[in-house]
């Protein structure tokens, strides 16, 4: 009997678009004669649907053809089942699913909001428990946790953006202990969304007023000189983890930018601020240009491999993330960037080149998921007591006294 898949993906975010890349990519690399795939898109709007049809990229050129032909649905549990029922008429069951598969980037799905709910409900599924999944869309709460756990880091501030229209000139001199050039960034977006590198005050408050538009908490960080950029992912859980190749990734800017990781040379349709991929466009992170393996020497690989494994730990990070490092290449020192919980394409190219299929990789992490998931329901989390019973025995809430049970 095959083990039904609930693969979700779209969302609330503006990354929106590139869940619909990632998890396409997915959907066609599962194998499927031991999973049924069912695809779950949360719409913009938070609508839930789902139909075979959703496995086609090339539906969400028409948003009308989604309401029209799939099924709008809500997930909850029902009789030791996990349900997909219609929310219109008529009211029926839709299918079930074994265990969801959250392949989704950045606020409101990525960031433990979606993982919450999976975990309220009970259901197994793939990727980093509600904690490890806020700690690692969260750059502030991200690298004060690394800073405690001693992994080297650029210099870094923060703030909210309340803080900064209250009073601006004092955000502005704490950022200022910083020198220029500086990065500006929404804390808990990513695919470079509302990222700026300023090399003075003007830059710096422009970058700032961008920022501001995607997140109420920025981060502020020292430039990387002399810039090589490259990635790894890890797989695994607080048990066991293994690393993949590392790329050096190539771009003419001073950071990985949305185009460099999304759009590439690829032809698109400008929808909602954003390029939407068309047949022939883009290949979500195959566009980037990389070298694999990265040139970098033996003693920065294996520091960048012990970083790797250290960060995902100290972060709780469940799954397969891709961590970023920034490599100052003259002074040959290596610096922690973000970690990704849910990379674009799932980092499946790194895989790749250590001879694990796209499609081996998916197995995989629906293994660790099911661990994960074993592990969480074999822990206490009720106790058989029920202070309760007797309650209104004991005068109910009128019988409390100072706000406590005499």
């Amino acid at each position: 009997m095959k083990i039904r898949v609930g693969v979700i993906f779209g969302g609330e975010s503006v990354e929106h678009e590139v869940s619909i890349i990632s998890a396409s990519q997915a959907m066609n690399k599962m194998d499927q004669e031991k999973y049924e795939i069912i695809p779950i898109y949360i719409t913009k709007d938070r609508e839930w649907y789902t139909g075979d049809m959703l496995k086609d990229i090339e539906v969400y050129q028409d948003m009308s053809l989604v309401k029209k032909y799939a099924k709008n649905v809500v997930l909850y549990y029902k009789d030791g089942r996990y349900v997909l029922q219609n929310k219109k008429f008529p009211r029926g069951i839709v299918s079930e699913i074994d265990i969801a598969f959250p392949i989704v980037h950045g606020t409101n799905v990525e960031d433990g909001v979606l993982q919450g709910y999976l975990q309220s409900i009970g259901i197994p599924f793939v990727g980093g428990d509600v904690y490890g999944s806020v700690v690692g869309q969260d750059k502030v709460y991200m690298k004060d946790i690394w800073k405690d756990a001693g992994i080297n880091m650029s210099d870094y501030t923060w703030f909210y953006d309340v803080d900064y229209k209250q009073d601006r000139e004092a955000v502005l001199e704490k950022i200022k202990r910083i020198k220029y050039p500086v990065i500006v960034k929404p804390a808990t977006t990513g695919s470079s969304v509302g990222i700026s590198v300023c090399k003075n005050d003007e830059e710096l408050i422009e970058g700032i007023d961008d920022a501001i538009q995607y997140d109420k908490k920025i981060l502020v960080e020292e430039v990387v000189q002399n810039l090589k950029e490259v990635n790894i992912a890890v797989m695994g859980n607080y048990e066991h983890q293994k690393v993949s190749a590392i790329e050096e990734v190539i771009s003419g800017n001073r950071f990985l930018t949305y185009e460099d990781k999304y759009i590439g040379s690829g032809k698109g349709k400008l929808k909602g601020g954003v390029k939407v991929p068309i047949k022939g466009g883009s290949k979500g992170m195959l566009s980037t240009n990389r070298k694999l393996p990265a040139d970098i020497s033996d003693k920065v690989k294996n520091e960048v491999e012990d970083m790797a494994v250290r960060a995902f730990k100290a972060l709780g990070s469940s799954g397969n993330c891709r961590i970023d490092f920034l490599i100052d290449d003259k002074k040959n020192k290596v610096y922690i960037n973000e970690i990704n919980s849910i990379p674009g394409s799932l980092a499946f190219y790194l895989w790749e080149e250590n001879n694990i299929k796209f499609t081996d990789l998916l197995d995989n992490m629906i293994n660790i998921g099911i661990k994960d998931y074993k592990k969480r329901v074999g822990k206490t989390h009720t106790f058989d007591s029920n202070i309760l019973q007797g309650f209104a025995a004991r005068g109910g809430v009128k019988g409390m006294k100072g706000g406590k049970l005499r």
